[in-house]
């Protein structure tokens, strides 16, 4: 058995995202939002096309959007690169997904709260170790709330979270673990599988259920994030060896020896001694 990885696009929106999935998206966001606390009870999966309402602002196209219990809507966005200006278009989102929901004339009052959920691939907040964080509006020296958490941004990053299988406690946890692992397991765990709506997850994911252009259609987005990822490593190596370069250069001025330099910028020595001659 074969699972497709549920952190493309497609593998997302298909097992969270479809009419079939509401039950596992209730279960799914009372883990990561609520503790698994029963706090959402019925939700209406929505189009996750942001249209734009004044001509000229930015279309935004989500992963996952519902109205979920207490009129709040949940936009969901399953992130793998790390691209620039990442953090700037979930606010743009949120702001976004909370404006539209006025007509013109419209009074105020009638904004409802919108949370922005955000799983990544990748660290955002070196400087934290928790897996899941929130973010709100708040005053910054008393930390008094503004306007009873009106748009809320949390934050899910996979890397951070390293349990095992045999680690996991709470639906939180398997729900995180399926979006970790899933596509490296070959069964489903029996420990997940007591889950009903994790047990679907799974039946969903399983590889042997897509048709062939469905199966291509994952194949060229998982081999379209793989190029992105040696692009990005690739700029990232190169940008790092110009450094080195750059240092190796003021240290030669300096007077220092080429075996010297090649231990601080962690250059070839022939990289040191070309660069000497040059």
């Amino acid at each position: 058995m074969a699972f497709i990885n549920p952190k493309t696009d497609f593998a997302f929106k298909k097992i969270f995202g479809s009419q079939q999935s509401k039950d596992i998206l209730i279960s799914f966001l009372n883990a990561l939002l609520y503790n698994a606390n029963p706090t959402i009870e019925d939700l209406e999966i929505l189009n996750p096309y942001l249209a734009p309402q004044i001509r000229g602002v930015k279309d935004t196209y989500l992963d996952v959007k519902a109205k979920i219990t207490g009129d709040k809507t949940v936009i969901i966005e399953m992130q793998v690169l790390n691209v620039e200006g990442f953090e700037k278009r979930i606010l743009y989102n949120a702001a976004k997904a909370y404006s539209i929901q006025l007509d013109s004339g419209e009074n105020y009052t009638l904004l409802n709260p919108v949370i922005a959920l955000t799983i990544t691939d990748f660290e955002m907040f070196l400087n934290c170790d928790k897996v899941i964080s929130r973010f709100a509006l708040k005053e910054q020296d008393y930390l008094v709330d503004y306007s009873i958490y009106d748009i809320e941004l949390v934050f899910v990053e996979l890397p951070k979270f390293n349990k095992s299988l045999e680690d996991l406690e709470t639906i939180t946890d398997k729900w995180i673990y399926f979006l970790k692992s899933a596509r490296s397991l070959d069964k489903v765990p029996e420990t997940m599988g007591v889950v009903p709506e994790i047990q679907k997850a799974f039946e969903i994911a399983n590889q042997a259920n897509l048709n062939r252009d469905e199966l291509e259609d994952l194949q060229k987005r998982e081999i379209f994030i793989q190029d992105q990822r040696n692009a990005i490593t690739r700029a990232v190596n190169l940008a790092v060896k110009q450094k080195s370069l750059e240092i190796a250069k003021r240290l030669i001025e300096a007077g220092l020896d080429d075996q010297t330099i090649s231990q601080t910028t962690k250059l070839s020595l022939s990289e040191v001694q070309k660069l000497r001659k040059n």
